[in-house]
């Protein structure tokens, strides 16, 4: 594997070069959705969870696209109807927190695509109003990164991408790919491919692979639901995804939840990629190594699989491992396990949200806010001992808290000096708001340690927010 200048940049600033001013900022994330809504069920059901969360982005297209799955019609029809009825509980959404935008701004930006498949729709000639969305987008004098989400096929981002090369110098066109970060669900048309290794410097969180190749079988966003369609994997609750809980829970509840359709395959196979910006207090949008509801994943160039369109050229972020206790009470590794893990968590937050269109504040649950008392980073030696706190901790809801901390060690480089599975490490009161632990004096690499806590309010539904602390570990 080769490593230019940019990716050792890219691997020090995100694995080594923590600064504890910067480490956890999480700006308003600027989002661009790619969908084609229609071509299955779960596109639209991803759209209605979307909205729920509009107040955390800043949401700067709604872009209707064609795939594999539909690859000469798109469905725009479709993403007004679901903001139509997202407008009639939006007043009531502003209840419960700020920021959600109003129904006549989600119109105004949403866009089209071209109805032709893959790299049919790029070159000259094939703008788009997708295409010609990103360009703007990415061109505002705005700082922060544009998120592109991929639910469909990517050849809108494809053509932007085509025609800034084709238009701009080589620093401009390098200025412009820098500012854009892309979450993709696999490989739903040939431009995704193009797209890496034409812009080898592109931020990309994939799990490369074709679905009549099995792709999809592999990927880690199956995660979310597709304990038996796709990932075909156990050890997580079934039972919190399935069309019987989300009728009670989802389907139920107002005019939003009525634009929920019944899950065909399984249940929103496109939500990790927005799931991933929640702001939660788990992850951290320019580290998906660290782990978020949306998955993890790390920085390396895959090998050839017989799923993939064509070989990979480049290291992108891939697929990741986690080991999960499961609700089998067995332990699972894998990659879908790094989304599934969360799924109580972010099930009821979504239960919470679809509540807050339709009730008052005080019907409803808000989720805690946790306060870390400790540093975010922390530089330590083998033996210290290591306190962690989230005294002043609060609930908007007056609910009693509960905590979990643990240690996520799949995340950091420092490694014990044996192959221990399951909880390695041991957390003295690691349920309470005050824990500690000893930094383990045997040891086969030093490094990182990332120890989470997970808190969780007696509100009905539960709901979980997070802080993450930091120890570096050197001699």
């Amino acid at each position: 594997m080769k490593f230019n200048k940019t990716h050792v940049l890219l691997a020090v600033t995100l694995i080594l070069g923590i600064n504890s001013n910067t480490l956890f900022a999480q700006e308003k994330p600027r989002v661009i959705v790619l969908t084609d809504i229609e071509n299955e069920p779960d596109d639209a059901m991803s759209t209605v969870r979307f909205l729920t969360y509009a107040n955390q982005f800043d949401v700067e297209g709604l872009v209707a696209t064609t795939s594999v799955h539909q690859k000469n019609k798109i469905a725009t029809w479709r993403l007004k109807e679901i903001v139509d009825a997202y407008g009639e509980v939006r007043d009531n959404l502003l209840l419960h927190e700020p920021g959600y935008p109003t129904k006549d701004y989600l119109f105004s930006i949403i866009k089209e695509g071209r109805t032709d498949y893959g790299m049919h729709a790029v070159g000259k000639g094939m703008d788009s109003e997708g295409s010609d969305l990103i360009i703007s987008a990415v061109d505002k004098s705005d700082a922060r990164p544009v998120w592109v989400l991929v639910w469909g096929g990517p050849n809108c981002l494809a053509q932007a991408l085509w025609k800034v090369k084709e238009t701009r110098k080589p620093k401009e066109v390098e200025k412009f790919v820098a500012k854009l970060r892309v979450y993709t669900i696999s490989d739903q048309d040939d431009s995704g491919p193009w797209i890496r290794k034409t812009f080898p410097g592109l931020f990309y969180i994939a799990s490369p692979g074709f679905h009549s190749l099995g792709g999809y079988h592999a990927a880690t966003w199956t995660g979310i639901s597709g304990d038996k369609f796709h990932g075909r994997f156990a050890g997580g609750n079934f039972e919190i995804v399935n069309n019987p809980w989300l009728d009670t829970h989802i389907r139920s509840k107002g005019p939003l939840g009525k634009q929920y359709p019944f899950a065909k395959f399984l249940m929103e196979g496109d939500s990790p990629s927005f799931m991933y910006l929640i702001n939660n207090g788990l992850g951290s949008s320019e580290h998906p190594n660290w782990g978020s509801w949306g998955g993890r994943y790390e920085f390396y160039q895959p090998r050839t699989e017989k799923y993939f369109l064509e070989p990979e050229t480049r290291p992108l972020w891939n697929n990741a491992q986690d080991e999960v206790f499961g609700m089998d009470s067995s332990w699972h590794t894998g990659n879908k396990e790094t989304i599934w893990r969360w799924r109580s968590a972010y099930q009821n937050d979504f239960e919470a949200r679809m509540d807050w269109t339709i009730k008052p504040f005080a019907e409803t649950n808000h989720p805690p806010v946790v306060k870390l008392q400790t540093e975010t980073y922390i530089k330590a030696k083998p033996g210290d001992k290591i306190t962690l706190s989230t005294e002043g901790s609060t609930d908007p809801d007056g609910n009693s808290l509960s905590y979990k901390w643990f240690y996520y060690g799949e995340v950091g480089t420092f490694t014990l000096s044996t192959a221990r599975t399951g909880d390695p490490l041991k957390i003295e009161n690691a349920d309470k708001a005050v824990a500690t632990f000893e930094v383990p004096k045997k040891y086969g690499k030093l490094g990182t340690m990332h120890l989470i806590v997970a808190v969780t309010d007696s509100g009905s539904p539960a709901l979980t927010r997070y802080k993450r602390v930091i120890v570096d570990v050197a001699e």
